[in-house]
């Protein structure tokens, strides 16, 4: 009986598993759990996106349009009409040769006129011997007037560039749609004998 116990005992023994490896069995199973776990959980990291620095454009000012054009086409390049400049520059340089022009021949005819006033009507100019001396007197007030004429027009020149920019400063945003409709429909319209029917004219643009 003791024989067959002990044979028991041993192979009961044998058949058990040990405690080591059973250590060893929960150990790999809890880190299998737990890489598992991490991987259900795990989150994709995605670069950040560049942000990028939106620009607000500066709104478009008449009054700066026309401190701009204090310096003549400066408003208009502002404006974006820079096609005017070489107007403008132009313009100035005929008047200022004219008003070049005129302004020699003044004084040219003024200095002759009063040296015949104080020689006793003797001639300075030889190319102008023989005119009288209420001539001379004569060419140098036409020429006169013709110098400060000009002078008048290059002011008034100068104030259409300030003008053209403040103007053009305003309608810089103003905008026109090419879809310009016309569109004929029935109305009803009132009379002293009731409403009646008629037709009204609709322009869209």
């Amino acid at each position: 009986m003791k024989g067959s116990e002990k044979g028991v005992k041993r192979s009961e023994r044998t058949n058990a598993p040990s405690a080591f490896a059973l250590s060893l069995l929960f150990f790999f199973n809890f880190q299998f759990s737990i890489f598992n776990l991490a991987t259900a959980q795990r989150v994709e990291v995605q670069e950040p996106v560049p942000v990028k620095n939106v620009v607000v454009p500066e709104e478009h000012s008449a009054t700066k349009a026309l401190l701009w054009s204090l310096i003549p086409g400066g408003g208009q390049i502002y404006n974006g009409q820079a096609w005017k400049v070489p107007v403008i520059y132009g313009t100035f340089a005929g008047m200022g040769y004219a008003i070049h022009y005129y302004y020699t021949r003044t004084v040219k005819f003024k200095d002759e006129y009063l040296y015949r006033v104080n020689h006793n009507d003797t001639p300075n100019l030889a190319d102008y011997a023989n005119y009288p001396t209420s001539n001379i007197y004569n060419l140098y007030n036409s020429y006169n007037r013709s110098f400060q004429l000009m002078v008048i027009i290059t002011v008034g020149v100068y104030a259409l560039n300030l003008i053209d920019a403040y103007v053009f400063g305003h309608l810089y945003d103003f905008r026109i749609d090419d879809d310009i409709s016309l569109a004929v429909t029935p109305t009803l319209q009132a009379s002293p004998l009731g409403f009646q029917p008629s037709l009204g004219v609709t322009l869209s643009f």
